[in-house]
């Protein structure tokens, strides 16, 4: 029989190559797919209506307009909550040891710019991550005890935490650290809602492992408070 030639295996080692490069870019390119980002607007810096303004009107609203909310308000709301105020990564709300153990979530049904589906927010670059591609509102109305405000809003802001990112440090007095830390950050977006004219509520009424389930959460983010958000009716 007679052996391969010199050509044979440099023919074999060209398609080896070309298949380990196929095979990469393919790989990439499923990475990509699944990560999709969405640029946020830029927060805006000021508003018409005074601090003093805002916590005077601030109310829990739990019965909203028809009608989209447009993706700058979210942008100022998830800003509201966890933005970066400063290059050396501090946020709109206090931290214990600056360790920022919240993740912050949006649930999207009616958002103009932003197709339906449950997306996280990266504070760092101010962008939205997908997570799934589908309405989850329904579903998260029922893990929420069948309050039907979650299910009639626009969006839903869903306030997680990953305790351990504190706890390493503070051991458990960390939690309590966490639990504080999420009450700025939904009265934040008590008081952005109402600098732009919207309306919300902070709801903690819900089966925590099942909102996991529905939005596809880590095991490590635990969801402590969902805020339907949308125009006032």
């Amino acid at each position: 029989m007679r052996e391969p030639g010199t050509d044979y295996f440099k023919m074999r080692a060209i398609l080896s190559c070309l298949l380990s490069a196929s095979f990469a870019l393919g790989h990439v390119a499923s990475a990509d797919q699944i990560e999709q980002r969405i640029s946020l607007p830029q927060p805006e810096a000021s508003g018409e209506i005074s601090v003093e303004e805002a916590l005077r009107r601030r109310r829990s609203v739990r019965e909203f307009a028809r009608g989209e909310l447009n993706l700058r308000d979210v942008s100022q709301l998830l800003w509201a909550a966890q933005g970066v105020t400063a290059r050396h990564g501090y946020r709109t709300a206090p931290s214990a040891g600056a360790l920022y153990p919240l993740e912050i979530y949006v649930v999207a049904g009616n958002v103009e710019g932003l197709s339906p589906g449950v997306y996280r927010y990266r504070p760092a670059v101010h962008e939205l991550i997908l997570v799934v591609s589908d309405d989850r509102r329904k579903a998260l109305a029922r893990a929420a005890l069948a309050q039907s405000w979650v299910r009639r809003t626009p969006a839903v802001i869903v306030l997680a935490a990953v305790y351990e990112r504190t706890t390493r440090k503070y051991g458990k007095r960390g939690r309590r650290y966490v639990h504080i830390e999420v009450g700025h950050a939904a009265q934040n977006i008590y008081l952005q809602a109402v600098a732009r004219d919207l309306g919300t509520v902070m709801v903690g009424a819900f089966d925590g492992e099942e909102v996991q389930d529905v939005l596809k959460l880590p095991d490590d983010h635990e969801p402590l408070g969902l805020m339907p958000v949308g125009k006032v009716r």
